[in-house]
């Protein structure tokens, strides 16, 4: 893991990426204090700067990672003023050109063993999932029908950004299949 280069300081959202990139490739044991501090070029002083302690640094993860990469998302999409359908699309190409369901199965297996995790991870996923069902009514599908859709679109675009979708050359082409069977 090699360290950005040497700063004098991090902004608290250079802190919260960086957790979240130490929690995906190391899981919850592996968010220490000196481990983040060493990947942003800093000291771990500087980390005080921003948190009282590491439960307030998992706190302020688990809210970036509901707000940040979820509520942005669906605010953007509700901003939207063309057609139901391609609000869907242009929703499923933002959420893989921003990757951003990249730290969602390391909060999925921190929130197995932490009762805030699991919280945090189930009104995020409740949100995506009744926020998708109303996409697809909207888009002139029968509720059931709607929120069958909407639940395979989340959870194709979560597996989609694990695989690595983004960095293919052809993914905005292998969304818009994926796109063109969810909304037929």
């Amino acid at each position: 893991m090699a360290a950005i280069e040497k700063k004098e300081k991090a902004s608290r959202e250079d802190w919260l990426l960086a957790t979240l990139d130490v929690l995906r490739e190391r899981g919850i044991e592996g968010v220490k204090v000196v481990a983040i501090a060493r990947r942003l070029g800093l000291t771990s002083g500087s980390f005080y700067w921003h948190f009282k302690n590491i439960k307030d640094l998992l706190d302020a993860v688990l809210a970036y990672w509901e707000e940040a990469l979820t509520g942005h998302i669906i605010e953007d999409a509700l901003k939207f003023e063309g057609p139901p359908e391609e609000r869907i699309r242009l929703l499923m190409q933002q959420v893989i050109r921003e990757d951003a369901s990249r730290p969602d199965g390391a909060i999925a297996v921190w929130a197995k063993s932490d009762a805030d995790a699991a919280l945090s991870y189930k009104r995020a996923m409740d949100r995506r999932f009744e926020f998708s069902a109303w996409l697809f009514q909207e888009a002139g599908f029968e509720p059931k029908e709607a929120e069958v859709r909407g639940r395979m679109m989340v959870m194709t675009l979560m597996g989609e950004t694990t695989n690595g979708l983004r960095k293919r050359n052809d993914w905005a082409d292998i969304l818009d299949r994926h796109w063109r069977v969810l909304v037929a």
